[in-house]
């Protein structure tokens, strides 16, 4: 009679991704779903980013319900319900990205959220998404979010995205990847694409 194998969680390491081109919380989102296809369970937590329209957040809560986990702390689009039904383009009017009244106030909430999903036990992977972007625009206190990388489980795999990721970030992260943009549609004023952008 063959033994049973015990599963080995090997996780436990910090990611950053930074940079100024495409491609930080694609990368991220895509480490999600190479996780969830390997049944660890994932959260994903956006600073910043409000309408629930992104389409990778629609494909891993419809195939992977009981694993996947995610929340949203910021502004939300207007036109979020029109993109997500394929009837308009995002106009890349960044409005979801613009400063708001609540929006310190909100990134507050999102790290609080995060240090509950990091230590509760339920999640092997917790993205936060455009940290870094609050953290360059003084929403948050680096030190906070230091102390929650340091105080982490040790079997949680933890992933922090977002443009202009501060010196001290990096310095504790295990893997770090800077995205450097060489070329993009945007420079020629392409609009943002349904399935490629969001």
């Amino acid at each position: 009679m063959p033994r049973k194998v015990k599963k080995i969680n090997e996780l436990g390491l910090i990611h950053v991704y930074t940079g100024d081109s495409k491609g930080k919380t694609t990368a991220a989102l895509g480490l999600a779903l190479r996780a969830l296809g390997h049944r660890y369970k994932v959260c994903i937590i956006q600073f910043m980013k409000g309408g629930r329209y992104y389409g990778e957040l629609v494909s891993a809560e419809k195939h992977f319900p009981r694993n996947f986990e995610f929340a949203q702390f910021g502004q939300s689009c207007p036109y979020a319900d029109k993109m997500r039904k394929g009837l308009i383009k995002c106009g890349r009017c960044r409005a979801c990205f613009l400063t708001f009244e609540e929006e310190t106030e909100q990134a507050q909430k999102a790290l609080a959220y995060a240090e509950k999903a990091i230590k509760s036990g339920k999640h092997d992977i917790v993205i936060l998404d455009e940290i870094n972007v609050v953290l360059n625009k003084k929403q948050l206190n680096t030190d906070d979010v230091l102390r929650l990388m340091m105080s982490k489980p040790k079997h949680v795999e933890l992933v922090l995205t977002g443009r202009r990721a501060p010196p001290a970030i990096i310095a504790a992260a295990d893997y770090v990847t800077e995205m450097r943009k060489v070329k993009h549609p945007f420079d020629k004023k392409f609009q943002a694409r349904r399935g490629v952008e969001y």
